[in-house]
């Protein structure tokens, strides 16, 4: 006798809380402990995290998929803000949600003028403070964003990441002691995962 399905939410409109989801499946490679600590926050199973994640890359994956912007609009609601932003020539829209997980960040997704989505990760909110980057120490798993990296240890070089929401950065940071090490940092949606270092 097949053994019943174990409960879990029941399926419905992909909701904020689904996204948060898809966000801690693809952390849960690097961080496993503090994935499980905030599904427990948010009152969710593995199996839930799990499910959301295969409803979200069905999505993405279906023949007719929606446009990216409008994918987001119609998950996370009306943007909290949409700023203007000019990057050389190309002029586009920083759309930004807050995410319940991480008060002080927004999921931002950059929109071209022709609606095409060319980014989508976790910066810092306008009135959250920024964190103190100054050596290896202060690197810790969810720390910080991939902007906030690149200006504390700058020059930063960015690395093709494993993944379509990965990136990495290579700078050098001081240790304990203060030598300068040569470091290979690993973000995943924006949002620092994890540091290695070398020499």
């Amino acid at each position: 006798m097949p053994s019943a399905k174990p409960p879990g939410r029941p399926a419905g409109p992909f909701t904020p809380l689904d996204f948060q989801l898809v966000l801690l499946r693809r952390m849960a490679d690097h961080n496993p402990d503090l994935v499980a600590e905030a599904r427990r926050e948010l009152g969710v199973s593995i199996t839930d995290m799990r499910e959301a994640n295969k409803r979200w890359q069905a999505m993405l994956r279906t023949p007719r998929p929606r446009a990216a912007a409008s994918r987001y609009r119609s998950i996370l609601g009306e943007p909290e803000s949409v700023i203007s932003r000019k990057i050389g020539d190309l002029e586009c829209e920083a759309l930004r949600w807050p995410v319940l997980l991480w008060p002080d960040l927004r999921f931002e997704v950059m929109v071209a003028p022709n609606g095409t989505v060319w980014n989508e990760w976790l910066v810092r909110a306008p009135a959250a403070t920024a964190p103190e980057l100054h050596t290896l120490a202060d690197l810790t798993p969810w720390s910080c964003t991939v902007d906030e990296a690149a200006r504390a240890f700058a020059p930063a070089r960015p690395l093709e990441g494993t993944a379509p929401t990965r990136f990495g950065l290579t700078f050098t940071a001081p240790d304990a002691d203060g030598v300068r090490r040569e470091c290979v940092a690993e973000f995943t949606w924006g949002l620092l995962q994890r540091v290695a270092v070398s020499g």
